[in-house]
C-alpha cells in the first residue's frame, strides 16, 4: 500500500469512528428518524471504500 493509500485510510478510519458514535447518539435521541437513515448509508459507504483500499 502506497503513502497516498495509507493516509486515505487513515482518514476513513476517522470519519468512520465519528459517524458510528454520531450514529449511537442518533438512535439514542431519535428526534429525527431521517438523520439516523442517512448516518447509517454513511457508515456502510465508509466501510466499503475502507473494505475496497485494503483488498486492493
Amino acid at each position: 500500500m502506497d503513502k497516498k493509500s495509507k493516509k486515505r485510510l487513515d482518514v476513513l478510519q476517522d470519519r468512520l469512528r465519528q459517524r458510528r458514535l454520531m450514529l449511537a447518539n442518533a438512535r439514542k435521541q431519535n428526534d429525527d428518524p431521517g438523520e439516523t437513515r442517512r448516518l447509517e448509508e454513511e457508515v456502510g459507504s465508509l466501510e466499503a471504500e475502507i473494505a475496497k483500499l485494503k483488498a486492493g
